[in-house]
């Protein structure tokens, strides 16, 4: 076999590209932001300046042209998807998907309509977020799509431990106290809306208590993890191997 270097590439062999906030979170297994959580190599580019202020409380239109040069950025390493690593970035994905030769997602919520699809008549989708006071009508028109979906929102933003790692970013992450959190706001959720038949989690933060969510809640779980699993599987397809 030849390899042949292609000009301006500096890597190779990485299939998936992460576009991360600019904050003080750590990323434990489970979050897209720590490599390790996908079977598959993953590059990653920070956009600085797309912190929690200006992409999540009050969103900053001119972070759009960072965004798409990062997304350049991993495109000219050989990506073949690009993802968010964060669900308010869906504000980005309709300019990035156009402008970008490489299938983008750039948030969780993108799963609603698909996870509705699967639901029965009169169920709807629970989403967890970071901040569902931040989760504005228009984050919600892209992620739909123009499809018709009951949903409902809570959010992260009151939660001790959860506030003192993401928001507050205090630079520790206690796992048990934000997997508690996590847990404690989904079982409200559904207590208070006993119709949700999934859950989604908007925030990427929040993959590695999934188990527990599921667990308490024996419902389905999305998040970022099934998304960026789901899009690379499509790029990175394997010939089938068995018996006939």
């Amino acid at each position: 076999m030849i390899y042949k270097a292609q000009q301006g590439r500096d890597i190779y062999g990485a299939p998936v590209g992460i576009i991360v906030m600019d904050c003080l979170i750590p990323y434990p297994p489970g979050t897209p932001g720590n490599p390790s959580t996908f079977g598959f190599p993953v590059l990653y580019e920070v956009v600085r300046g797309a912190t929690m202020e200006s992409l999540i409380y009050t969103p900053d239109a001119r972070l759009a042209e960072p965004f798409l040069e990062a997304g350049r950025r991993l495109v000219a390493q050989g990506v073949r998807a690009v993802f968010g690593n964060c669900g308010f970035m869906i504000l980005f994905q309709e300019r990035m998907a156009a402008e970008l030769p490489v299938p983008v997602f750039m948030s969780s919520l993108l799963q609603l309509p698909l996870v509705a699809r699967g639901l029965s008549r009169g169920q709807a989708v629970g989403i967890i977020s970071a901040s569902a006071a931040s989760l504005t009508p228009r984050h919600m028109e892209i992620a739909l799509g123009g499809a018709e979906v009951a949903f409902h929102i809570t959010g992260l933003e009151d939660r001790p431990a959860f506030k003192a790692a993401v928001h507050d970013q205090c630079g520790e992450l206690d796992f048990d106290a934000v997997e508690a959190d996590v847990v404690a706001a989904a079982c409200d959720l559904v207590a208070a809306h006993p119709e949700i038949g999934a859950l989604l989690f908007e925030c990427t933060d929040l993959p590695p208590y999934a188990h527990a969510v599921q667990k308490a809640t024996g419902l389905p779980v999305f998040d970022a993890s099934t998304l960026v699993n789901f899009g690379a599987a499509s790029v990175m397809r394997s010939r089938f191997s068995g018996f006939y």
